[in-house]
């Protein structure tokens, strides 16, 4: 629902939009939308409280009043949280990982599933912090960080899902590393969530514009599911969802 979306540049930030492809994503078989108010690309600039609320609560009311879906929340705003949980959100998908102020005490209330998303920096500044010890070492050492947050404001572990954060303060090469070794998170026993499509890890290493990253798109959602993500985060539902079929297919004879 923002003007500037890195992948679809505001196409769907109007309501009507909106809901016509959120009505489409559900015929090719997205089990999630994700809702957001706030783009989290590189460089994005913050957005006020005021905006993003104007941005994602019309829409998650009139989702839920037409359709039998889950919806996920992409927020990092404590009160763009409580009003989303207060209008039936299902998820809520932070790109902090509740470090705001506030996040942890909303939803230490509810009992709904959480996101915690890993990044360095924010997103106007984190590709300018891509340097790591050992990246992935790093990352399970802030999830570890996290998770004792949460559960230390009363939020319980199996509430959690992880997701590394592809993009967000990581070079071209760490993307792909990460992506790599993604089932070494799996050693946490909670769900994973994998968001590569169309990202400039695809298009830097094909030469790619957005709207020629598919191919890519679909080999990085396999990879990711064979290393055991759950939730494959996607711009392209239908041909994702043909992809995850075809992997499924062949698992009973593995």
């Amino acid at each position: 629902m923002t003007p500037d979306s890195f992948s679809d540049g505001g196409r769907f930030a109007q309501l009507d939009a909106a809901l016509k492809q959120t009505e489409q994503m559900i015929t090719d078989g997205a089990d999630i939308i994700d809702i957001g108010g706030e783009s989290t690309r590189p460089g994005a600039l913050e957005v006020s409280l005021a905006d993003e609320l104007a941005r994602v609560i019309p829409l998650l009311k009139a989702i839920k009043s037409r359709f039998e879906v889950v919806v996920s929340i992409d927020t990092s705003k404590a009160a763009v949280m409580s009003e989303a949980l207060a209008n039936d959100a299902d998820i809520i998908n932070d790109v902090r990982a509740l470090q705001n102020e506030g996040c942890l005490d909303v939803l230490a209330k509810t009992d709904v599933p959480i996101c915690l998303m890993h990044m360095q920096g924010l997103p106007r500044t984190m590709q300018a912090t891509t340097q790591y010890n050992h990246l992935l070492e790093d990352i399970s050492g802030f999830f570890r960080q996290r998770i004792a947050a949460c559960q230390q404001a009363g939020i319980k572990q199996q509430r959690l899902i992880l997701d590394p954060g592809f993009g967000f303060g990581k070079t071209l090469e760490q993307n792909y590393q990460l992506l790599a070794n993604l089932s070494q998170f799996k050693t946490f026993n909670l769900p994973l969530l994998s968001g590569t499509s169309r990202k400039s890890m695809i298009g830097n290493l094909l030469e790619r514009s957005v709207e020629q990253r598919l191919a890519g798109s679909l080999t990085t959602a396999i990879i990711a599911a064979q290393q055991g993500a759950n939730i494959i985060r996607v711009h392209d539902v239908k041909e994702t969802v043909d992809a995850m079929k075809v992997l499924q297919a062949t698992k009973q004879y593995q």
